[in-house]
């Protein structure tokens, strides 16, 4: 159902992010490259809040969008780079993730550039879906996917950009490349991959729902 009116649960789950952030804040490993992220998400919430109360979001939808805030609010703590996921698997379920995929560096920025593609795909969705009404959902489908690939690209760039006025540590820090010069065309193919896998189980789901 599409809501553009905040009740008590939008209101709860803005409140988890705003507590995240505010632990997040504590003692981050990299301050400035810490408030750099950070803006991003005050950027985020509010192209939210707006999108909320113009074109009308269902709940998961706005969910969806608010988990992937909380992912990135975490990897803004650890500068991305050094998310101690794999110790935290071991510790909880004495599992190596990283020793399992044979993986030589911390993998938490790929999962992230994922998620922007998984998790967002519904809120672009709607979004176009309001611009343009006579649309076929196939249609909105390779328009979201080109979204989330020109998105991606000014994202990069956009890094690239502030990276330029950083010394060279604090530009790792905020970029996270970690030695990999293909790093920027694999968070973009990841983020692409995630959007057309949500996209494609929604054509589904709507097929489905047509069927019937």
């Amino acid at each position: 159902m599409i809501e553009k009116q905040f009740t008590l649960k939008h209101y709860l789950a803005l409140a988890l992010i705003v507590v995240a952030v505010a632990i997040a804040s504590i003692d981050p490993l990299e301050f400035e490259a810490y408030l750099l992220h950070q803006a991003g998400t005050v950027f985020m919430l509010i192209v939210l809040l707006l999108t909320f109360k113009k074109v009308g979001l269902d709940y998961a939808s706005f969910c969806c969008y608010l988990v992937f805030l909380l992912i990135h609010i975490i990897g803004a703590h650890y500068l991305y780079s050094y998310v101690p996921y794999n110790q935290w698997l071991l510790y909880f379920f004495n599992f190596d993730l990283d020793q399992s995929m044979d993986w030589s560096r911390n993998m938490y920025d790929r999962l992230v550039h994922f998620s922007y593609g998984l998790l967002l795909y519904p809120f672009v969705y709607r979004c176009f879906q309001v611009w343009l009404p006579t649309a076929k959902p196939f249609s909105l489908f390779l328009l979201v996917i080109q979204f989330v690939m020109a998105s991606s690209v000014f994202y990069e760039l956009l890094e690239w950009g502030l990276s330029i006025g950083l010394s060279p540590e604090d530009a790792e820090n905020y970029n996270g490349q970690q030695g990999d010069m293909w790093d920027a065309h694999k968070d973009m193919f990841l983020a692409t991959i995630g959007a057309i896998l949500t996209g494609i189980v929604q054509l589904v789901k709507q097929k489905t729902l047509i069927e019937k």
